[in-house]
């Protein structure tokens, strides 16, 4: 099948690879020249584990193209994918200019008598399939009514694993009534749903809410676990040993109940915000979302009394190393991170930062500057530091080498935001180490 993907972000590229890899004919368009350019001479310009070989493998094999001629790329294709930005408005609503700029143009491209089905990837409100169908009927000059359907195909991507959520989903949600985008759809994801996982077929409205109640419920987890450690720490209980207690519950699970310094990414901040808005132009107040909101806001820089409370609210002069700078580990996304709440805090109140991920380094230079020093290992970010600050659970993180850093750190001390290190380890190793929702180690070596 002859595919356009448009756009070249992360859902974009992750996309086009994947169904690409399937023996189909993609081509990705976007309107960045020097984006199609590097894409075109082999370059990826996103870190995802396991993407680059299909990229590679695809492009090599020409079945993975990229072009900025949006017109060529739209005749030749049978299916067209829009994968664009949805970024939030003032208000907390997602912004559709960029996908009714392209259903604009689409409409000046569709011809009488050549059917396209048009799908919407991206994360929109509710109704913005009936907004797209509109747009692009008022854009064309004769009518196109029946040479094209517009369906809603909500992506449930994790950054980190997202070639596998892609090639083999538990589930892939489609919105449409139309008979003739069922019978295309389904042959095009036959390949990835073989070993029995479902195709949910309902309508567009049902297909978008679908994606921001997904996220926003898996937000809700992991905000209440995050209230759940504050409670632990007040009540001297162990937010671990509750997590078990109540992951085993099959009705509850043991996924997204791991405490820490909240959520970030593209997706989560993104969509809570844009439902809870969506709510309130339909006249109702969602108060759940609108808690987890705040308590993710708090929860970004829980840390801070906690140093503040240590350095007796002088950190002027002192240095911290911190580890991790993307929103999770396996990308390089720092988009909404805990991480620069938290670099924030500290400069705020005269601190000195070096900072070390293994991934979004180059990113995080192009938001802060000089601001902070981006050391070469995460053992050079300990040299001198008067503590260590863990923002992102990298694996390469669990396991350090407490030695070395012992011998390069000022002070035995450790604000753990993702509770990466075993409390009797710490206690024996005579490290100052608190974490989030367990009983704090004071240094007694």
């Amino acid at each position: 099948m002859k595919i356009t993907v448009v756009g070249t972000g992360y859902v974009g590229l992750v996309t086009g690879t994947c169904f690409a890899e399937t023996g189909n004919t993609v081509t990705c368009v976007d309107i960045d020249a020097k984006k199609v350019e590097k894409l075109s001479a082999g370059q990826i310009t996103i870190y995802e584990p396991g993407l680059e070989k299909l990229f590679l493998r695809n492009q090599k094999e020409n079945r993975l193209l990229f072009t900025t001629n949006l017109e060529d790329a739209f005749h030749e294709a049978q299916v067209v994918f829009l994968a664009l930005p949805t970024p939030p408005g003032e208000d907390g609503s997602a912004d559709l200019k960029y996908i009714l700029g392209v259903a604009t143009q689409l409409g000046k491209l569709i011809q009488p008598g050549n059917y396209k089905v048009i799908i919407d990837k991206s994360t929109v409100p509710v109704g913005t399939a009936d907004k797209v169908r509109d747009t692009i009927l008022k854009a064309a000059s004769v009518d196109i009514s029946d040479d094209f359907d517009v369906v809603s195909n909500p992506e449930f991507l994790r950054e980190g694993v997202a070639v596998d959520d892609f090639m083999k989903p538990d589930r892939v949600v489609i919105g449409t009534s139309s008979e003739r985008a069922i019978k295309i759809l389904n042959e095009l994801y036959a390949p990835f749903v073989r070993q029995g996982n479902p195709i949910l077929f309902m309508d567009e409205r049902s297909a978008e809410l679908t994606k921001y109640a997904a996220n926003s419920f898996l937000a809700v987890k992991i905000s209440f676990m995050n209230e759940i450690a504050r409670l632990c720490e007040l009540l001297g209980a162990d937010v671990d040993m509750v997590r078990r207690g109540i992951g085993s519950d099959d009705r509850i699970g043991k996924r997204f109940l791991f405490p820490g310094i909240g959520y970030g990414g593209s997706c989560f901040p993104k969509d809570v915000q844009a439902l809870v808005q969506s709510s309130i132009e339909a006249g109702y107040s969602f108060r759940i979302l609108e808690s987890v909101m705040e308590v993710n806001k708090e929860q970004k820089v829980i840390l801070m009394p906690k140093i503040l409370q240590h350095f007796n609210h002088e950190l002027k002069g002192k240095k911290f190393a911190l580890w991790g700078l993307s929103f999770k580990p396996n990308t390089d996304d720092i988009r909404e991170a805990p991480a620069f709440d938290i670099i924030q805090e500290l400069l705020y109140h005269g601190a000195s930062v070096s900072a070390f991920d293994p991934e979004a380094m180059n990113n995080s230079r192009q938001v802060l500057g000089n601001a902070i020093e981006f050391a070469e290992t995460p053992y050079h970010a300990l040299k001198d530091a008067d503590a260590l600050v863990i923002a992102t659970e990298w694996n390469e993180f669990r396991t350090p080498d407490f030695e070395k850093i012992q011998e390069l750190l000022k002070n035995k001390v450790i604000f753990d935001g993702r509770n990466l290190f075993d409390l009797t380890q710490m206690e024996n190793l005579g490290f100052h180490y608190e974490s989030i929702g367990r009983r704090k180690l004071s240094s007694t070596k």
